[in-house]
């Protein structure tokens, strides 16, 4: 049986694999440089949905062979819900509408997400 060369993975893996990696550390600077009272914040639940929203465009961004759209008004409803969920925190306004406006962003971008992971899978399972 011949010695096969050994092949390098693709630069679309390659570049995927960097991407992973990126959001890895930004996650885990987001984890390891937060006190532990801050997870019980509403933002931390924002700033760890919109890492891995922005892993999932990522990969879609990589990945040549997948052509998902996700709706536009839904990311930028998150955002703006997001956002909001800031300005009530930076300026002390009423907890409930903290809750509301991070609440209000983390299903944005979870219906955002679950459309482009809907997406990966049934290309992974077609594909096979």
């Amino acid at each position: 049986m011949p010695d096969a060369a050994p092949t390098s993975p693709p630069a679309s893996r390659r570049w995927s694999i960097f991407a992973a990696g990126f959001l890895l550390l930004a996650l885990a600077l987001v984890v390891i440089y937060t006190s532990r009272p801050a997870f019980s914040s509403p933002l931390a639940l924002v700033v760890v949905a919109a890492i891995g929203l922005a892993a999932l465009l990522l990969q879609l961004r990589l990945r040549k062979d997948l052509s998902v759209r996700t709706p536009l008004w839904l990311n930028l409803l998150g955002l703006a819900f997001a956002i909001a969920a800031i300005f009530v925190d930076v300026f002390h306004l009423a907890a409930n509408f903290m809750l509301i406006a991070a609440l209000g962003a983390v299903v944005c971008f979870a219906i955002s997400a679950t459309i482009i992971l809907h997406a990966l899978r049934g290309k992974k399972v077609g594909g096979t």
